[in-house]
């Protein structure tokens, strides 16, 4: 029977609980416009979300590999038990203050500043890999919410021109029933994007305890968190959910198409270049894009700004967190 260290088995499980509320956190992302604009109840929404969140988890590797290989350095950091760690406490503690405050700020950024902190209060500041920072995660956390707006808003303008000469009723019929489909898109790229930062980050795990002779994913690691992704989503997020759907823009079923659509089509090509980009940023981007498409007083600004703030923060406010905890666990001798 293999040796398997205890922190290790301590580490899979937090970044399991990790993944655990990165799904209920972040279910709003998939159900907020099908809910709040009554297409489906939130029973089935959340079911729907739980399953496909699952399902998008298996359909790629790329955004892993950047998580668990290009944001700390594997050669410095290997041998460093404590440092997987450290960063999953210092995203997790954002993701719960985020949560308790009803702002859907990203569970991936929190995850990177997690990382990025605790390598940082191991190695040195030499520890990050800041190329591969700033093309895989800097660049996107700037360019993926401007294209969520961009394509929310043109998608949104788009359809109102194919539209304009049918009666809203019509319009309303034909969009519960798409939005079903956009709906179900969404769910299926968070999964594809959000479902692979654990993936990475229980490899990196594995890898510094040299329970891995280098970065891959074994299949046990995709089926653990496909499932922790999934029962999370299914547990839903409700006051972020209120946030998303009713705070910032009040949804008709063809802005939740609109908003959807844009999403998930954004979220499925960072996936594939393996960019960790927040799902969150993108689906409150296209609702603002779509928002601002009929009148740009239509969005509430103010609760817009608060999402801005909470996003500024969360690299360095988990980085900072982790590297405290790195800290602390150095201090009671279990970090190495």
């Amino acid at each position: 029977m293999p040796d398997i260290p205890v922190l290790l088995v301590a580490v899979v499980g937090i970044a399991l609980l990790f993944d655990f509320t990165n799904g209920a956190h972040d279910s709003a992302n998939a159900i907020a416009t099908i809910v709040s604009t009554k297409v489906l109840s939130p029973l089935v929404a959340v079911l729907m979300a739980g399953v496909l969140n699952l399902v998008g988890a298996f359909l790629g590797e790329a955004v892993a590999h950047t998580i668990g290989s290009g944001i700390v350095r594997p050669e410095m950091v290997a041998g460093s038990q404590g440092l997987v760690l450290a960063a999953l406490l210092g995203a997790i503690f954002w993701n719960l203050l985020t949560w308790y405050l009803g702002l859907p700020s990203s569970s991936s950024h929190a995850l990177v500043g997690g990382l990025i902190g605790s390598a940082i209060a191991y190695g040195g500041f030499s520890a990050p890999s800041y190329g591969s920072i700033a093309h895989k995660v800097l660049l996107p956390l700037v360019l993926s919410p401007v294209a969520g707006f961009f394509s929310g808003y043109l998608l949104m303008v788009l359809l109102s021109w194919l539209v304009r000469r049918s009666t809203p009723g019509r319009v309303n019929f034909l969009f519960k029933k798409l939005q079903i489909v956009s709906s179900a898109f969404m769910a299926t790229s968070h999964g594809l994007n959000d479902a692979q930062k654990t993936m990475g980050i229980i490899s990196l795990a594995l890898f510094t305890f040299h329970q891995i002779p280098e970065m891959h994913v074994p299949f046990w690691v995709k089926l653990s968190c496909a499932l922790a992704m999934g029962l999370g989503t299914a547990t839903g997020g409700w006051k972020i959910v209120k946030t998303m759907g009713h705070k910032i823009f009040k949804l008709e079923p063809i802005h939740g198409f609109a908003a959807e659509t844009s999403a998930a089509a954004v979220i499925s090509g960072a996936s594939l270049l393996g960019a960790p980009i927040s799902t969150t940023h993108i689906i409150s981007t296209t609702v603002i894009g779509v928002g601002a498409s009929k009148r740009l007083s239509a969005v509430r600004w103010g609760v817009a700004g608060r999402l801005v703030v909470a996003w500024i923060l969360t690299i360095p406010a988990a980085a900072l967190v982790a590297a405290a905890c790195y800290w602390l666990l150095a201090v009671t001798g279990l970090a190495v």
